[in-house]
């Protein structure tokens, strides 16, 4: 088992941002987790299946793969209110070729497009290539959500192919684009450009009390 200090850097209790902070899961955002994976607006944009997770899906993810002690997931929140709004994770680590597979889901609707997926993405970029020393960070999303496509690509991402209609939606087949961050690249346009949220003229926040 990993010690504290081994664990502390490679999963740290909090990592915070301008407008978001990324805090380790606990019992109680099962409720929201399981709100936002019954969603059929969600499912059709982020699933393979056309139907949403059933409740003993849902709860057998959050268990394995969000709320487990070495599980690479954080819960959103958002500032000043500290408001749960997604999670985000890694997968599919490989430590010998220093790559892994990232997911983000903003799960409440009225905050969709105002860039907060786009910071957590940019605080994730930033500890896989920072703290945890890795070279590529990749992750797929399909060609209809082009919210997401322009999100992914403010925040590092670059698209690098695609799976030709690969996605049956709304009556038509769609590509699944496969998209990558690679950690040079990443720290030379963030050395010219900033991160997005550095770019975007935002009204000052503090953090919740």
């Amino acid at each position: 088992m990993a010690s504290d200090a081994a664990r502390e850097q490679w999963h740290p209790p909090s990592i915070e941002g301008r407008r978001v902070i990324l805090r380790h899961h606990m019992p109680e955002n099962l409720s929201a987790v399981t709100r936002w994976y019954r969603d059929p607006e969600l499912a059709r944009l982020t699933r393979y299946q056309t139907r949403p997770m059933s409740v003993e899906e849902i709860e057998r993810f959050f268990h394995a793969r969000l709320l487990a002690p070495d599980a690479l997931a954080y819960a959103i929140h958002v500032r000043p209110l500290d408001r749960l709004v997604g999670v985000t994770t890694f997968s599919s680590l490989d430590p010998d070729n220093g790559s892994a597979t990232f997911h983000i889901t903003i799960g409440e609707p009225d905050l969709w497009g105002q860039g907060y997926g786009t910071e957590a993405a940019e605080l994730m970029l930033h500890h896989a290539f920072v703290r945890l020393g890795l070279h590529r960070v990749a992750l797929s999303v399909f060609a209809f959500n082009a919210r997401a496509i322009r999100s992914y690509e403010k925040s590092g991402f670059e698209i690098e192919g695609r799976l030709r209609e690969a996605i049956w939606r709304d009556g038509r087949y769609w590509d699944e684009i496969q998209m990558a961050a690679l950690k040079t690249e990443w720290l030379a346009r963030r050395a010219r450009f900033g991160t997005w949220s550095e770019r975007t003229v935002l009204e000052p926040v503090e953090s919740a009390s």
